[in-house]
């Protein structure tokens, strides 16, 4: 009996904390309301759901720490391979992870996956420049590929992933991971149906404090660039998406701390401004020394914002209007669980990815002309 009633109760605290935050939610306009920033988002499992088969190239930090933990919370995706230049690395993971040694490749023999059945998609997760070599030989391959932002270095390199991916009839995503979080999908939903009235202000920045001076992300021939190319395309395709709108001139200018060892190569900050076709202007900024983690939409009736807005867990939004603030609660989901069991869906129905090549060329394109401001000045550079 004691078990029985402690399981009652404890089944009712839950129905009951859960209750009170899917019902403070939608509350505007009584004063502050605050409820937890993320409530539990509980499925049950899919039953004889077939599954895209992933291969991962690189093993790298965001591999170990975000990617391969998120299989185990995919209902669509199952980790099946691995490329890495570490044999020994790749079986230790092997073992941890239930992948056979035999779906083990290194660089050299990277081709080979083309012998191999059990490989449906390959995931690249490796420094920028490597990006488009491995995206355009996995293409060949015969593999559909989800490929890490930035898409690549330079725009030639975006344009030839796109057409290898035509050439050899396969699908090509970038992994915009915010694209398939709750509280982003919500921000552009609020935009779009202009809860608040018309959008007349997008502010959106992103940055940390980075570490070691000898890490790739600091070196140009490998990066592309500094902060920009890194965490500040966060900001840009935020407020991208945020808008609805292309960008059709920017202006923008960087800065580096002198003698400070980490940026010898590549730009700290870079602060950037973009104007879209309707008139809407758009503040950005991306930054190498400093944490900055919020996407703000200013519109005619009050305005909403993420803060955080991009980090892997613990997003907080929170709506202004009327002198009322109000913070909403959405679920809790693994940015890389839905982002890869988004891409499995398109592989195995045969549907168009959210975030296609184009996406990433796009970016890459207002990158460009970005740096190209910065290097002028802040003169404005128009885009086409």
């Amino acid at each position: 009996m004691s078990d029985r009633r402690e399981t009652d109760l404890t089944r009712r605290g839950f129905l009951q904390t859960a209750g009170g935050s899917l019902i403070a939610a939608p509350l505007i306009g009584a004063g502050v309301t605050t409820a937890a920033a993320q409530v539990p988002d509980i499925k049950l499992p899919a039953v004889g759901q077939k599954r895209a088969r992933w291969a991962l190239v690189g093993l790298g930090n965001l591999a170990i720490n975000q990617v391969m933990p998120a299989f185990a919370k995919t209902e669509k995706s199952e980790l099946k391979a691995f490329v890495s230049g570490r044999r020994e690395k790749a079986e230790t993971l092997a073992k941890k992870y239930g992948v056979d040694p035999k779906h083990i490749y290194s660089y050299d023999n990277f081709d080979t996956i083309a012998n191999d059945p059990e490989i449906d998609i390959v995931y690249i997760i490796l420094p920028n420049s490597m990006h488009a070599e491995y995206t355009i030989r996995a293409l060949k391959a015969g593999k559909h590929v989800l490929c890490e932002k930035p898409m690549a270095n330079n725009v030639k390199d975006c344009e030839a992933m796109i057409a290898a991916a035509k050439a050899a009839n396969k699908k090509l995503a970038i992994g915009y991971r915010l694209r398939h979080e709750p509280f982003n999908q919500t921000m552009i939903k609020m935009a779009r149906e202009r809860e608040l009235g018309a959008t007349r202000h997008i502010s959106c920045e992103a940055g940390f404090s980075i570490g070691d001076p000898k890490q790739w992300r600091l070196r140009k021939p490998m990066a592309g660039g500094g902060s920009m190319m890194d965490i500040g395309i966060y900001a840009l395709n935020a407020a991208r998406y945020l808008s609805g709108e292309e960008p059709v001139e920017v202006q923008a200018m960087s800065y580096t701390t002198p003698n400070d060892p980490r940026f010898v190569e590549v730009e700290e900050s870079t602060v950037f401004q973009m104007r879209f076709p309707s008139g809407l202007m758009a503040n950005c900024t991306s930054h190498y020394g400093a944490g900055m983690n919020r996407f703000r939409v200013f519109a005619e009736k009050g305005s909403f914002e993420l803060q955080p807005a991009l980090s892997y867990s613990g997003l907080r939004m929170q709506v202004y209007r009327g002198g009322v603030s109000e913070e909403r609660s959405l679920p809790v989901r693994d940015h890389f669980a839905s982002e890869m069991d988004h891409f499995s869906d398109c592989v195995l129905m045969g549907t168009d990815p959210l975030t296609p090549g184009e996406e990433g060329l796009r970016d890459m394109r207002i990158i460009t002309s970005i740096y190209e401001s910065a290097a002028g000045g802040g003169k404005t550079v128009k885009l086409t």
